[in-house]
């Protein structure tokens, strides 16, 4: 069994790669709807994937995350960076998770959500507000453990949905909490 520890000093810059800006695809794209294999976080196709998601997403404004599926690829890798964003309390600025699983989800509570991937609307998902997630850093494959809350636990579990194949619009309690997007970042 692995012993998980937190991400320590890790970040994009320990991927050694620039990384590519990649288009994002848009719902209903099927690459959005299946869920993603788990991967090798060693391998070299994985270390490039997770570059040219942060990458794409430091190009694009507004964004706090951005996982595999939604460059196209089925994989179970994505990366989160809620640095800045005034809904933001804890911060563990960028970092590329592989493989990741809750294993503690409590306080749950609803919010508001949009998705780069769904551009005109945006939706209320019931999330936990305080999370642990378990899974594998890319390049070294090292396990870790993340303890969060408040806005990066919902950027976590967003990005975790999109790896399982589903969009928010899949955990909204009905018609009701679906909103037109009014601000286009």
């Amino acid at each position: 069994m692995a012993e998980y520890v937190g991400l320590g000093d890790w970040t994009p810059e320990a991927l050694a790669l620039p990384g590519e800006v990649r288009p994002v695809v848009s719902a209903p794209d099927r690459a959005l709807s299946r869920p993603g294999p788990e991967v090798d976080p060693t391998s070299n196709e994985v270390v490039r994937l997770a570059a040219d998601l942060v990458a794409t997403m430091r190009v694009s404004p507004g964004c706090v995350g951005l996982a595999a599926p939604q460059v196209g690829v089925s994989a179970q890798v994505f990366a989160v960076d809620v640095t800045g964003h005034p809904k933001a309390a804890t911060v563990h600025g960028a970092f590329v998770l592989c493989n990741a699983k809750v294993v503690e989800a409590t306080r749950w509570k609803a919010g508001r959500e949009g998705c780069m991937s769904v551009p005109d609307l945006t939706g209320d998902v019931k999330r936990a507000s305080r999370l642990v997630v378990e899974a594998a850093l890319p390049g070294s494959g090292r396990p870790v453990r993340l303890v969060t809350d408040g806005f990066e636990a919902r950027a976590l579990q967003h990005e975790i949905d999109h790896c399982a194949g589903l969009l928010f619009l899949d955990r909204v309690a009905g018609a009701h909490a679906i909103y037109q997007r009014k601000v286009y970042l």
